[in-house]
């Protein structure tokens, strides 16, 4: 990330004078100065560190206080020229509040710095050790990150509905640095800290090389790769990510999940709507996780009624000719093991995201179906629904849509009787579809949005029957960052989540109504968690279990996708009672060969998912 200055300016009209005041005084025990448009003189401070647009100072007079910050950023692309890091100051300036998006927090710092003197040189600069004391720098306190909230106003959820009920800037709450991650980082904005024992989050954030971790300190949701999953009421706050070292060095483009890091000194600064540390010097990687994928899963189907594998994959804007399609065909065939049917999402059609009006997939899936066929040995068939052109979302002309790979060794549709991109599938007496393969589909409840598909399948000797829906709801796109102003955080398209819950789960509903030993399996990338409202709805009005639960899959090794600081599941499979009862802990896995791949070996953005199970009749 690129520090730069902000735009939206809290601190033009000022206040009478203040004289003599120390840097706590200034970013006092909230989010807001108390002294905001107020100038003010003769403020003291040690110079810690010096960036392109400005320096940082720490007070020389700390107040012991764990909720104010002892440094602060000087904004001025000149008043750092003749200083270094070690120089104690005096200067004079003005209070002001800084950010660039009203959905962002401001940055309390000081502008047009004046009548600036250098009082000593070569002092000592010390870094605050994080997960440490702090051993009389900036007083005398622990400064270990919470591991669990991010403010006092989430009420003890982060992803709570209603989301977007109150923010920081107009609540302006006192800080509670032992309670809340948000309030910890604000409590050291602008403070020289140290990292040790980084741990790397997953790949980098972006182009800058923006790194999440975590230090040498307290860390719940820990998982077996090192990364840290969020759960229930806890999304991680301890982590913080590295932005652009203030020397001009880069950080690694190629840190993967559970790399380990060189020690970090750099400056806690809110940028871009999270707290980051922005280093003197970049970090290199020390060591890497063995082995650097997994292992294949040992889930294989059998053929038979009482063990087919099945499995679900979002194979992320896929287009005919691509050079993902051989890491894609052979994660389906080698680490998926040849499932007997493979749930898809994001199939883009034959044009790809060219905007053309062509919405038909027969190329892009039978590009797949070949690589398959190539490494199996097994014609595996395609079937799916394409969508009204440019009507159910994704990137524009791509005209995503779900669809289904099947061994036909093994099964096949019940009775296919496929739907058209405008009909609206339907349970019948039997219980059996109007419409196989075909759509679920309520307008508004999925417009722009992936219709869910449907279909009724048999095994080869009769002995199974089961249904099958493939979702992929509406996405997150327009959520605000976790910590950004608006609390609870905006949980974008959660009200159509909702939505799509319902008539998903009401059209699985309707299927065990009649017959409540069907084999219904529902899975796919639903863009949402478990313990968030969509998907407790989902399961409460569909009757269906999930297959992390049923397996006892260890809640940290739930994850299928890595965003900003965590690990996490948006891929989920659900199934009907008569189907859980026969599942057992090594018959359902989440494999990650993408969230921990390097950058050139990753097929998609999510995980795969697959599990063994029982669909026989009665």
């Amino acid at each position: 990330m690129k520090l730069s200055h902000h735009f939206t300016a809290f601190g033009l009209i000022l206040s009478p004078l203040a004289s003599a005041i120390t840097v706590a005084e200034i970013t006092g025990n909230k989010y807001l100065s108390p002294l905001s448009r107020s100038a003010f003189t003769n403020l003291i401070g040690l110079v810690t560190a010096k960036g392109p647009n400005g320096i940082w100072i720490r007070s020389t007079q700390p107040d012991d206080d764990e909720r104010t910050s002892e440094s602060i950023y000087v904004f001025s692309r000149t008043v750092g020229a003749n200083l270094v890091a070690g120089d104690i100051v005096m200067l004079d300036g003005n209070v002001t509040e800084f950010r660039s998006s009203s959905a962002y927090l401001f940055l309390t710092e000081i502008t047009d710095p004046r009548n600036v003197q250098v009082v000593s040189k070569g002092n000592p600069v010390n870094p605050v050790v994080l997960g440490a004391r702090t051993s009389g720098i900036i007083g005398d306190n622990d400064v270990n990150p919470p591991t669990e909230q991010y403010s006092g106003l989430d009420n003890g959820d982060v992803f709570g509905v209603p989301n977007n009920v109150s923010r920081i800037s107009q609540v302006n709450p006192q800080l509670e640095p032992t309670m809340y991650g948000m309030d910890f980082f604000e409590s050291l904005s602008g403070e020289l800290v140290a990292i040790q024992g980084v741990t790397a989050l997953g790949r980098p954030a972006n182009r800058f090389g923006d790194q999440w971790v975590y230090g040498n300190w307290t860390a719940t949701g820990k998982n077996t790769r090192d990364g840290l999953t969020v759960t229930d009421r806890d999304s991680n706050p301890e982590t913080i990510i590295v932005g652009s070292p203030l020397d001009g060095t880069r950080n690694p483009n190629t840190t993967k999940l559970g790399d380990s890091l060189t020690d970090i000194i750099g400056i806690v600064q809110y940028n871009f709507g999270f707290y980051s540390i922005l280093p003197l010097t970049a970090p290199s990687v020390i060591s890497s996780q063995s082995p650097g994928l997994p292992p294949p899963s040992g889930i294989k189907s059998k053929g038979r009624c009482n063990h087919l594998s099945i499995a679900t994959y979002n194979i992320e804007n896929f287009t005919p000719g691509n050079d993902r399609i051989p890491l894609v065909a052979d994660h389906i065939a080698t680490y998926l093991g040849a499932p007997s049917v493979v749930f898809l999402q994001e199939v883009q059609d034959n044009s790809g995201a060219t905007n053309d009006g062509t919405v038909d997939a027969n190329l892009t899936l039978s590009d797949l179906t070949h690589a398959l066929e190539e490494r199996t040995g097994t014609p595996y068939l395609f079937v799916d629904v394409d969508p009204v052109n440019n009507a159910d979302g994704g990137e524009p002309g791509g005209n995503i849509r779900n669809a289904y790979l099947y061994n036909p060794n093994e099964v096949r549709l019940y009775k296919p009787n496929p739907g058209r991109s405008i009909d609206a599938n339907a349970v019948l007496a039997g219980p059996s579809l109007r419409f196989n393969p075909g759509r679920i589909d309520a307008p508004p409840v999925f417009a722009s949005s992936r219709k869910p598909l449907v279909a009724q399948w048999e095994t080869l000797d009769g002995k199974g029957n089961f249904f099958t829906v493939n979702v992929h709801w509406t996405s997150k796109g327009g959520s605000s960052s976790l910590q950004g102003d608006p609390r609870p955080p905006v949980n974008g398209g959660i009200e159509q989540r909702n939505a799509q819950a319902n008539v998903t789960g009401s059209f699985i509903a309707q299927i065990l109504a009649q017959d409540r030993n069907a084999a219904v399996i529902a899975a796919g990338d639903f863009n949402e968690f478990t313990f968030v409202e969509p998907l407790e709805r989902f399961v409460q009005i569909s009757g269906l279990q999930d297959l992390d639960v049923v397996s006892d899959l260890p809640e940290v090794e739930r994850y299928t996708y890595t965003f900003g600081s965590s690990q996490q599941q948006l891929d989920h499979m659900y199934v009907s009672p008569s189907v859980a009862k026969y599942v057992g802990k090594k018959d359902f896995e989440h494999v990650h060969v993408n969230t921990w791949a390097a950058e050139e070996d990753v097929a998609s953005d999510h995980d795969p998912t697959v599990a063994s199970l029982n669909v026989c009749k009665g």
